[in-house]
């Protein structure tokens, strides 16, 4: 019961009874109590400030009631209500929590007579309003049909957006060429004999083989081959006597040794008449060349053939058989026999490329006479981005059907940031090799770059294995899902911005600041804002300073950014922080 003080005089009519109902109102309200003592509550914010992470914002909000605070019969509608710092006005109003005293009636969160607590969880998606806001806990208390909107205490103040710092640094990759300054040519050809001769025909001379060989010495006038090595390997067939079959095989490497002697001095190229390069190579009897072509042929009886052959190890005997064979299928005589007398010739020499001035100018006066490797290797001849494409751009005229063309004009103009006149073009590299994982990368960095994050990753999945850039570029979509372990694993050694910020992201304070100082973003304006955000979270106020300062001498406007950055929330009064930011 409310208890009156004794009046001296008693007044009549409406005096007196307004009195008593402003005594009745005044002191017989415990909500009025309970806002009094509101201050008293203990309201926690977990984080404070705020942090965004991916697209949202997660955060709790506890409260602890002290003891004789809350009224057996009353009950409160607590609720979270986020500002504006600047203009107060409403963010975001959470859902309210009912809280009711141990003996209100309806359903709520118990709050004792000795105290009680309530936690609230959220998790929101994040806008941009959310980065200088207050957070506050407003209270909306009922006691029988009396309703009090207590004082709001404030709770927290702003929220930490860091990762929307992410750079869009994706590392597309080129179609690199197989290029070489020297690349190894060679030819191979035969001579075949007559039984039991070494005289090389004249018609064997005019076989399909030795004039390819003939065009191959022509060519190598043009390309002015460096010749490495001329072998002439020799055989015999297996029908006759051994010592007979191995001085014929050495007569026979010395007749094609001649023969291809006359062809180089024909073509007036002297290296060819060099001795040392011949490696004469005579092996007698041909038992192996013989099994292969008699597995090869399509004689009835070739299985039992082979098997009574390797029935003997003596050579004679083998020899006797051979002969037997020869009398009995005709066909053994008169097409395998004649094919294991022969001399193979093999030559291999060395092309030396076309100097990269030679290169640079047939690329634009006549491109069509350069393979794709020289067209692809003239482009890495340019620093000028603009060079390079239209040298890559050559290279899909010339060679249209290799999708590295079409991939690294794409790859250039992604560096030069026309995402878009980049899309067809990787596109089309896609449609020439569907399987290239470097294009899926690439294919990966447009879609990303174009906002489809989702639609990337599918990419950048079927991209894995081409190069450390698709696991990189995974890294900035890990940044980007707040997935900070992630994506430092994934960026593994690569020294950028972004690796260093998700290091930081990942409480990896040292490992953010020595990737950063590696980086050639250390002296750039985001670079030194960084920098100062990772010692604002180690508490080295120098480093904020010199390093807000450097940041603020490249780009002026960061100043009004570090000004409500809660990164420097705790620094805001320090005199230091004041005057760079004024």
């Amino acid at each position: 019961m409310c208890k009156l003080t004794k009046m001296k005089s008693i007044n009549t009519g409406l005096l007196f009874f307004s009195a008593i109902a402003m005594v009745f109102t005044t002191g017989c309200n415990p909500l009025n109590k309970m806002n009094k003592k509101h201050g008293t509550v203990k309201y926690t914010l977990n984080p404070d400030p705020l942090e965004m992470h991916g697209d949202s914002v997660a955060f709790s909000v506890s409260g602890r009631y002290p003891e004789k605070f809350f009224n057996k019969k009353a009950v409160a509608n607590v609720k979270p209500v986020m500002k504006d710092a600047e203009t107060g006005n409403v963010v975001k109003e959470f859902e309210a929590l009912k809280l009711i005293g141990e003996s209100a009636e309806g359903e709520g969160i118990k709050m004792g007579w000795g105290g009680g607590s309530f936690n609230i969880e959220k998790t929101i998606p994040f806008n941009d309003n959310m980065a200088n806001v207050v957070l506050e806990v407003q209270v909306e208390a009922g006691y029988k049909t009396k309703t009090k909107t207590f004082d709001p205490v404030p709770i927290g103040v702003g929220t930490i957006t860091t990762p929307l710092w992410v750079q869009s640094d994706e590392m597309p990759i080129l179609g690199k060429d197989n290029f070489t300054k020297v690349s190894p040519r060679s030819v191979s050809a035969e001579i075949n004999y007559l039984i039991q001769s070494s005289v090389v025909q004249p018609k064997e001379l005019k076989q399909e083989d030795i004039m390819g060989l003939d065009a191959f010495l022509e060519k190598g006038i043009t390309y002015e081959y460096d010749y490495k090595s001329i072998t002439i390997t020799s055989f015999a067939s297996p029908d006759g006597e051994t010592a007979l079959n191995d001085n014929l095989a050495g007569d026979r490497a010395n007749s094609a040794s001649k023969a291809v002697m006359k062809m180089f001095k024909k073509k007036k190229v002297e290296a060819g008449q060099n001795e040392e390069l011949y490696k004469k190579m005579p092996q007698g009897e041909d038992w192996n060349g013989f099994k292969q072509k008699m597995e090869a042929s399509d004689i009835a009886d070739k299985d039992m053939i082979l098997r009574i052959l390797g029935m003997y190890n003596d050579d004679k005997k083998r020899e006797e058989e051979i002969k037997n064979l020869a009398a009995t299928y005709e066909v053994i005589a008169e097409e395998i026999l004649p094919q294991l007398r022969r001399s193979v010739i093999s030559i291999k020499a060395e092309e030396k490329a076309k100097t990269d001035e030679e290169l640079m100018q047939i690329t634009k006066d006549n491109p069509s006479e350069l393979t794709i490797e020289e067209i692809l290797y003239t482009a890495t001849l340019y620093n000028d981005l603009n060079k390079k494409l239209e040298v890559y751009m050559t290279a899909t005229s010339v060679h249209p059907d290799d999708w590295r063309g079409h991939n690294n004009v794409g790859y250039i103009m992604i560096l030069q940031n026309k995402v878009a006149d980049a899309k067809p073009h990787i596109e089309m590299a896609a449609k020439k090799d569907p399987s290239s994982k470097v294009v899926k990368n690439n294919m990966g960095v447009v879609t990303r770059l174009m906002g489809d994050a989702e639609k990337a990753m599918t990419y950048y999945e079927g991209a894995k294995g081409a190069g450390a850039e698709v696991n990189y570029n995974i890294g900035i979509l890990n940044i980007m899902d707040g997935n900070y372990s992630d994506a430092v694993s994934n960026m593994g050694a690569m020294n950028t911005f972004n690796s260093s910020l998700a290091k930081l992201l990942n409480g990896e304070t040292g490992g953010a600041m020595s990737t950063l100082e590696a980086s050639d973003a250390k002296a750039t304006a985001a670079g030194s804002y960084l920098k100062a955000v990772i010692s604002a979270r180690t508490a080295d106020n120098d480093g904020v300073v010199n390093n807000l300062q450097a940041a603020f001498a490249k780009d002026a406007s960061l100043k009004a950014k570090a000004k409500t950055d809660m990164e420097f929330y705790k620094l805001r009064e320090l005199p230091a922080f004041m005057a760079i930011t004024q």
